[in-house]
């Protein structure tokens, strides 16, 4: 999905195919909380509400049609997918508690868990999932070019689910799970309308009060399938500013934040009451020029724009070094990393490479939601004018941006991804010729053919290799010019337990707790 988690906790998501739409971020100055649990929401010993503090205010919580980020903060804990990722991005069970494929890898059969109940108390069955599936493809909602290979979704018994595909799927289950908008929703609560506030789900935590421009709280969901949450709530309240967050935090007013810019990480770590973490992400920041544009329709104009940046010093402009350069979208610490570094900063090469190409005015897509892509065009301006071009940096709000993006009316711009799991997610879309997040125009035949096979592979080691060749092809090509994978900072209060911070960003508090 588009990035639009911050580094700079200014901005809200983008997410796939759909587009994206901003959510809406209110600052609030904080009420005090109640840390033994007798705040809002009530709760006694093992039943406290835990306040966080995120950046904005969801724009809806419907989790197949929102796109704001701020939104799949709260539906993580609401909303269930049929598979979800452990700590290790690996795929394991949820409503489904077991699977299997037929010996062509055409069927896939899910066994569903006994029991599980929507949040107002009314059974969840197969039916739930061939509705929810059947939603997202017949209404062609943002996530469906994931299920592109599902032919038919069968529930020949209440427990039972049978999607056939029309190749074998590798990336089938992080499709179906990968993250929570492709949550399993109830028909009633979609055909009432009242999914987009009042969402019913079968996660951990139902939605209780939702006070617009302040906060939502959560209740506990004592039924919850895998166990009910030691917490008795989790209010959610919107603080836009970090240092408003930082300060809330560090007075007791909130239990947790990720609301909070880089620069600010030192003296939270600083502070005994507070524990940070700060993990690698599995998300990716790049450039991207528009091939329909000269020079970039040339390879070595893209190849020289690679050649003059300098990745060390955007990483510390941007994120204060708590991001890893990185020359390709996977992070070091997946399993689908593959080492390739092509570029050094190198201007003389880059002089070469332009030749007696022309240089001139050169129109770079930036938006004050995202600061850092106003920050990385004044650097890039200062690069490239030895080059012989302008950088003029044009700064739009983020749905102009998007149309514009959309509309081919740049020249370059910077901006990232979050939230993927399968090699698939990091490459086809934006890369494949007919990939629908393929802006910038690029194609490539061997590439293309690269990601068919990768899809329908599903040998693991045959996958890598598969990916890893058209990623090197991808990069050596400028299609993005990769430049790093930004950490996951958060922040909480020493009395809160059992919460750990995850390198997909998912903020998950059915395990947590709050001490007495």
């Amino acid at each position: 999905m588009m990035l639009s988690r911050r580094t700079l906790l200014q901005s809200v998501a983008a997410l796939g195919a759909a587009g994206f739409t901003l959510g809406t971020a209110a600052c609030t100055t904080g009420e005090g909380v109640d840390l033994d649990g007798g705040g809002e929401g009530g709760g006694g010993a093992g039943g406290a509400v835990l306040t966080a503090a995120i950046a904005g205010e969801p724009d809806q919580l419907d989790p197949h049609k929102t796109t704001a980020y701020f939104s799949f903060q709260v539906l993580e804990n609401v909303f269930d997918t049929l598979v979800e990722p452990d700590d290790n991005l690996e795929m394991q069970p949820a409503l489904a508690e077991s699977w299997e494929t037929s010996d062509d890898q055409l069927t896939w059969t899910f066994k569903l868990r006994d029991g599980v109940r929507w949040h107002d108390g009314s059974e969840f069955t197969s039916e739930d999932v061939v509705y929810t599936l059947r939603r997202i493809i017949d209404e062609e909602l943002g996530n469906a070019y994931r299920l592109a290979a599902v032919e038919t979704i069968e529930a020949p018994d209440p427990t039972t689910v049978v999607i056939t595909v029309s190749q074998p799927a590798a990336n089938l289950l992080a499709a179906l799970g990968g993250y929570k908008g492709m949550a399993i929703v109830q028909k009633a609560n979609v055909d009432s309308g009242d999914i987009t506030r009042q969402p019913i789900g079968t996660g951990p935590f139902k939605v209780g009060n939702y006070a617009a421009g302040q906060n939502i709280t959560l209740e506990a969901n004592p039924d919850f399938w895998g166990g009910a949450p030691d917490l008795g709530g989790v209010t959610f309240r919107f603080i836009s500013e970090g240092n408003t967050a930082q300060t809330a935090l560090t007075n007791g007013e909130i239990h947790w934040t990720d609301s909070f810019e880089p620069q600010q990480l030192q003296p939270l770590e600083a502070n005994d009451n507070v524990t940070v973490g700060n993990v690698p992400s599995s998300d990716y920041w790049y450039i991207t020029m528009n091939q329909q544009s000269e020079p970039w329709g040339r390879v070595e104009a893209r190849q020289a724009v690679a050649y003059a940046i300098d990745r060390a010093a955007i990483v510390q402009a941007v994120s204060f070094g708590t991001a890893a350069e990185n020359q390709l979208a996977i992070p070091r610490e997946s399993t689908w990393y593959v080492e390739h570094n092509p570029f050094r900063t190198d201007l003389d090469r880059a002089r070469e490479l332009l030749g007696d190409g022309p240089g001139g005015p050169v129109r770079f897509l930036a938006t004050s939601e995202y600061p850092e892509t106003v920050t990385v065009g004044q650097i890039l301006a200062d690069v490239l004018r030895p080059l012989g071009f302008e950088l003029r940096i044009e700064t739009v709000d983020f749905a102009t941006w998007l149309d514009r993006q959309s509309a081919g009316e740049w020249d370059m711009l910077m901006l990232g991804w979050l939230g993927n799991i399968d090699p698939n997610d990091f490459y086809y879309n934006q890369h494949h010729s007919g990939g629908s997040n393929n802006h910038q125009g690029y194609a490539n035949p061997r590439v293309d053919q690269l990601l068919d096979e990768g899809a329908a592979e599903t040998d693991q080691d045959r996958r890598k290799q598969i990916y890893g060749d058209a990623a090197k092809i991808i990069a050596d090509e400028c299609s993005y010019i990769y430049l790093y994978n930004p950490a996951v900072l958060q922040a909480w209060r020493n009395d809160v337990t059992g919460y750990e911070t995850r390198t997909d960003a998912a903020i998950r508090f059915r395990k947590a707790g709050l001490q007495a």
